[in-house]
């Protein structure tokens, strides 16, 4: 399948895998990284920035999903780890909204709890840059 992609269409199928796997929908853009690099059509940084673009964006849809929700109030023996997270570490919980399972969650939750749009995408997508320039690091060899 990788024959089929040149730089460019490469570059689209990682923002778009990288924006569903940061939704609540199930998936993972780390292997479509890898490829995207393995291709080698692209400079790694514009790889990087395109994953990390994708994303966050897909974050910040969770983000506004949870904006949706009306009620902000929760019971606290009853409330998701991110919500628990978000309440006791803030904003700096947002900045491991890459994490399997509990990302997604904690971008949905910042944006139930009303938390401001601006500094929650900041810090997701820092979050979210590091760990894809570490992987590409990786992947390049150079980690």
């Amino acid at each position: 399948m990788l024959e089929l992609l040149n730089g460019e269409s490469a570059l689209w199928v990682l923002f778009t895998t990288g924006f569903l796997s940061a939704t609540l929908l199930p998936g993972g853009s780390e292997a479509g990284l890898i490829a995207t690099l393995k291709l080698g059509d692209n400079a790694v940084w514009l790889v990087v920035v395109v994953a990390t673009l994708g994303n966050t964006l897909g974050g910040m849809t969770n983000y506004w999903l949870g904006r949706l929700l009306p009620d902000k109030t929760s019971d606290e023996k009853h409330g998701h780890k991110a919500l628990q997270w978000l309440k006791k570490y803030g904003y700096w919980s947002l900045f491991f909204s890459w994490l399997p399972v509990i990302g997604d969650p904690l971008c949905l939750a910042a944006g139930w709890l009303r938390m401001r749009h601006w500094l929650s995408f900041l810090i997701v997508m820092i979050g979210k840059a590091i760990r894809y320039a570490v992987l590409a690091l990786i992947v390049q060899g150079l980690l």
